[in-house]
């Protein structure tokens, strides 16, 4: 998964998944079939983990914008802290793939349609508690926060430090 992560499906060669795995490149095809069937478990495997992260920081208690600047800023933290300053594998891919690759774009959607889903019922429970302005509509919010998320994660590949990232998280949370 990190080797996808750090370079892309299309800048990867399957010698550096063997090397990584440490295993021959035979067996990289005889193990997993090739590149293309290791990038779709890879995928799926870190489309897990990251549903699973987003549901344990927004599903705590406390109030829902407490909840939610906390999420984005570890988000934030996590991608900064990494040298290789790689972002999200799922927008990667969206970016890499577009629509060309039908399997890939399913793949990514699931992930967002699940993120929106998290987001949209912590935006709901805080409409319900008075933290979130219950003027707009829970899953129009809820869009709103899985597209800011992805943006930081595409500038986070950029940014020399946390202030712009920082910027985002404080002015999307205004907006609720």
């Amino acid at each position: 998964m990190d080797v996808f992560w750090a370079q892309g499906y299309g800048a990867t060669s399957p010698q550096q998944l063997a090397d990584k795995l440490h295993i021959g490149k035979g067996s990289l095809y005889n193990a997993f079939g090739g590149k293309r069937q290791l990038f779709d478990l890879a995928l799926r495997h870190y489309l897990d983990l990251r549903v699973e992260g987003l549901t344990y920081w927004l599903e705590g208690t406390g109030p829902a914008k407490d909840r939610l600047r906390e999420a984005l800023l570890f988000f934030v933290k996590g991608d900064l802290d990494n040298p290789d300053r790689r972002g999200c594998l799922a927008t990667n891919s969206a970016v890499e793939f577009g629509r060309l690759d039908e399997a890939v774009a399913t793949q990514v959607r699931a992930l967002f349609d699940r993120a929106e889903s998290v987001f949209e019922s912590l935006v709901a429970r805080g409409q319900r508690e008075g933290d979130i302005r219950s003027d707009v509509d829970a899953k129009a919010l809820a869009s709103m926060l899985l597209n800011a998320t992805t943006g930081l994660h595409v500038l986070s590949r950029l940014e020399p430090g946390p202030d712009r990232l920082t910027r985002v998280v404080d002015a999307t949370l205004a907006l609720l």
